[in-house]
């Protein structure tokens, strides 16, 4: 991907790259709360893993972004 030419353009990029990074965060310690329960709900955990990949796939799409091509 070719890094945006625009500063402002990146600055938002990292803005919303911090926010998913937060949220990704959280998600992790919301399932480390959850695994610990005498009785997990084993649903409710696989949802909030896949939501935590998703996450994780949009992060590193947003990076990638930032990215500047090089042509070996």
């Amino acid at each position: 991907m070719n890094a945006p030419a625009d500063p402002a353009e990146a600055a938002a990029i990292r803005r919303r790259i911090s926010e998913l990074q937060l949220d990704h965060n959280d998600l992790e310690v919301a399932i480390q709360a959850i695994g610990q329960s005498p009785l997990p709900d084993m649903m409710v955990m696989g949802r909030l893993k896949r939501k935590k990949l998703a996450l994780k796939d949009e992060i590193q799409r947003l990076k990638d972004q930032l990215t500047p091509d090089i042509i070996a």
